[in-house]
């Protein structure tokens, strides 16, 4: 019977881990889950604190650290999952009602990856436009923020996210699956935090998103994505 790991990578995320951690118990079965892992960079904040309290709420829920970095924290939880299916989550995304069986649906039908379409908690125009582009399966539309399943054989199979990528990693593994064409789209609403537009500015922050996409598509190496990234957007 398939089952699903949880696994979200976090970073000083005290003000969203509690709410997204009862968002998931609440709005999935617990006979589809087989584990929610958490894997902390080194938080500076309440994070970890935070989930170890969850931990003695629900046993499926666990706490781990490893090294920083986005693509080592996710792979560090693929190894420590029990479950045959990943479901690699960002700490401010929040996933639909049955997301679970919305997963399992798919895997049911043969489609072994995918993601949800997404919507921002923002009424800006630009940002309910490039969440309503999210529904169609275009290699442009996908972005970690949409979340992805993807059985742990296929992962594996994949060797899992390229550590070497600090951002992009995401993008780097779709790319991998749709060069397989192995990738859904559920047409069910995964609710993001427009954090980081609000931070950095819309205009702002989509510019240097397209620049880092374009960069990638004219050969960039990891290092370069990261330089640029660092030197033009706030976290």
């Amino acid at each position: 019977m398939n089952k699903i790991s949880i696994i979200i990578p976090t970073l000083n995320e005290a003000a969203n881990i509690k709410q997204l951690l009862l968002h998931i118990l609440h709005n999935s079965s617990k006979n589809n889950i087989a584990d929610i892992i958490v894997v902390d960079g080194g938080s500076a904040d309440s994070t970890a604190a935070i989930v170890k309290t969850m931990t003695e709420k629900d046993g499926r829920i666990q706490f781990l650290d490893t090294e920083k970095g986005r693509a080592k924290q996710m792979n560090y939880g693929a190894k420590k999952a029990t479950g045959t299916i990943l479901y690699f989550l960002h700490a401010d995304s929040f996933p639909p009602n049955n997301f679970d069986k919305h997963i399992l649906d798919e895997i049911q039908k043969g489609n072994l990856a995918g993601c949800f379409k997404m919507k921002f908690n923002s009424t800006h125009w630009w940002l309910k436009l490039a969440g309503w582009l999210t529904q169609f399966n275009w290699r442009a539309c996908r972005g970690g923020d949409q979340s992805q399943f993807i059985t742990k054989t296929l992962f594996e199979q994949l060797k899992g996210f390229n550590e070497s990528y600090i951002i992009y990693e995401d993008n780097d593994l779709i790319n991998k699956l749709y060069a397989k064409q192995q990738f859904v789209v559920i047409q069910q609403w995964i609710t993001t935090s427009a954090r980081r537009y609000q931070t950095n500015g819309i205009w702002k922050l989509q510019y240097h998103f397209w620049m880092i996409y374009i960069k990638k598509w004219l050969g960039a190496s990891a290092s370069d994505l990261h330089n640029y990234y660092l030197k033009h957007i706030k976290s």
